[in-house]
């Protein structure tokens, strides 16, 4: 499974118009009227339609870290090339965020390198020298604190973390104390590992608020974790939809939109989320300031905020950054929207320094605590 983070809330703006203008040179990518590897915004490379027929030139993109099961995004390529005809190269599906950003280091300069990346907070914003700046059509209707004020990174999509689980196989989870019985023998796994993945890392958090911590202090998480080995309950693998269906993990923490498509494979799959414990959180979208398809890279973020592209994350179960805005405006699939899951408590929302901190924490000691 993918690894890697809704926060605070979404943004009612009105989305901004592209103003068309004219631009130069044809170094680092694009058309004669399309520079795209400077392009920080659409108008830059003379509108819409001149980013798309350079895009279209380079006929590819290189993407990482996304499989189809996640958010949706099995639709959304398949969409992006059928509006547009650009061949999508998806790499290492099951990779972490931190793995989407060592790629572009391991592979700068050559071919292969990720165009664009989706990743947690943490990682966007421990690595921004890699981005470019890039505003996408729909940059306000996106709220201050959910992008970075030149687009290095933008918030894209979230849910909230919960404990999803198999009732043919363990007992109904009313509370994280229940995980410690001995019911849930080599039961319980996290998908993936919290000191590389964001996901996982919103796990911890999520036990550590339940348990009496707060969003400052995630030790209590790391020690929750701790009880689970000790008493044999923690599964130490990634768990993933092969290892649900398989019956390996059949508790996961994991985020509801993902957890949600379990119920395919697995008839009356459930998912606790502890009311006094209700973690959201956004991933985030960055383009390669070195992409070696630089128009594709851009065009694809255009898809990815377009009412389309945000609709499609919906249809994932996934809640769009520009949600709201598309409310307001009669442009969100209504239907997509009453399915989300339901949220009973009140939801708490990691800030960028908060996330930054759990992580330097579970850093240090998670070795430890379950090895």
């Amino acid at each position: 499974m993918r690894l890697g983070s809704l926060t605070r809330h979404l943004g009612t703006a009105v989305a901004a118009l592209i103003v068309l203008a004219a631009c130069g040179g044809t170094s680092g990518g694009g058309t004669a009227s399309c520079n795209a590897k400077t392009a920080t915004s659409a108008s830059d490379c003379g509108g819409i339609d001149s980013l798309v027929a350079a895009a279209k030139k380079e006929g590819e993109l290189n993407v990482i870290a996304l499989p189809p099961d996640w958010a949706n995004y099995g639709a959304i390529i398949s969409g992006f090339t059928a509006k547009y005809g650009i061949k999508v190269n998806s790499a290492n599906p099951n990779g972490s965020s931190q793995e989407e950003v060592d790629a572009i280091k391991q592979l700068q300069g050559t071919n292969r390198a990720p165009d664009v990346v989706d990743v947690g907070m943490k990682v966007a914003l421990a690595n921004t020298t890699l981005f470019a700046p890039y505003k996408v059509s729909g940059w306000a209707d996106i709220l201050q604190g959910q992008k970075e004020s030149t687009g290095l990174w933008v918030q894209d999509y979230g849910g909230f973390m919960g404990i999803g689980y198999d009732p043919s196989k363990v007992p109904a989870i009313n509370s994280l104390q229940d995980l410690l019985g001995s019911a849930f023998k080599s039961k319980v796994a996290l998908a993936g590992d919290p000191t590389k993945s964001n996901q996982a890392l919103n796990g911890v958090i999520l036990a550590s608020v339940a348990n009496g911590g707060s969003l400052d202090d995630v030790s209590k998480g790391v020690d929750f974790f701790h009880q689970l080995k000790q008493a044999g309950n923690y599964v130490p693998i990634i768990g993933t939809a092969a290892t649900v269906k398989a019956g390996t993990t059949p508790v996961l923490f994991e985020w509801d939109y993902l957890s949600t498509s379990h119920g395919k494979d697995i008839s009356g799959w459930k998912i606790f989320v502890p009311a006094n414990a209700t973690i959201g959180g956004y991933y985030a979208q960055a383009v390669n300031k070195d992409a070696p398809h630089p128009a594709s890279a851009r065009l694809w973020e255009e898809y990815l905020y377009s009412d389309e592209g945000q609709n499609l994350w919906l249809k994932g179960g996934a809640r769009p950054v520009r949600q709201a805005a598309m409310e307001k405006s009669g442009k969100i699939d209504s239907a997509a929207a009453a399915a989300l899951p339901k949220i009973t408590g009140t939801p708490q929302f990691p800030t960028q320094e908060q996330q930054t901190k759990a992580g330097d924490y579970v850093a240090a000691n998670w070795s430890k605590a379950v090895s």
